[in-house]
């Protein structure tokens, strides 16, 4: 089986490492576990690998993260993908940081990218890996932090979070969702 699995972030070098581009982080990490490389494509950077039977193809659009649904769309519809096997990885504050937590479908929750996305697929259903990336920030500075960087501490940390990540991605697609939420949720 053929699944989309979209990192969310924003292009550049201005944005790299910042929380806002966890998603990016957790698809370059999910790449290189399959020894896939990114090749710049239409609406964004895509990879190709292979876990057992799935066949995955790894998403980071170029549409900046608020007009994610763009690329989605595109590559679920070149792909010929159903909305069961996306799966968006979205950083999340609302979420203890490396917390993850996949769920089937859901509201985008004032994230703008999600925002998108259903407004394209014309649906809220579709897979989703929210990363956390903590709310510690005070009242009215929310973009501020989710465009900042990630301390030391959680820096160091961001390894094995990312690591968790890629393996809940490789349990979605060979063993799919429930077991994926049973055994990734709130780790």
């Amino acid at each position: 089986m053929k699944y989309l699995i979209v990192g969310l972030g924003n292009i550049g070098p201005e944005y790299a490492m910042t929380r806002h581009n966890a998603g990016f982080r957790v698809a370059d990490a999910l790449a290189e576990s399959g020894g896939a490389t990114f090749s710049t494509e239409r609406y964004g950077d895509i990879a190709r690998m292979r876990v057992k039977n799935a066949q995955l193809v790894i998403l980071k659009p170029s549409t900046y993260m608020n007009l994610s649904g763009n690329a989605v769309r595109y590559w679920k519809e070149k792909e010929g993908i159903e909305n069961g096997q996306i799966l968006i990885v979205v950083d999340d504050c609302a979420l203890p940081f490396g917390a993850i937590r996949i769920k089937p479908r859901g509201s985008d929750a004032g994230h703008n990218g999600l925002k998108n996305i259903a407004q394209m697929l014309e649906t809220q259903d579709y897979p989703r890996l929210k990363f956390g990336i903590g709310n510690d920030f005070p009242r009215g500075t929310q973009i501020d932090y989710v465009l900042g960087r990630f301390s030391d501490d959680e820096e160091k940390a961001m390894g094995a979070r990312i690591e968790l990540a890629v393996d809940a991605i490789k349990t979605f697609c060979l063993a799919g969702i429930q077991t994926a939420m049973n055994t990734y949720n709130n780790k």
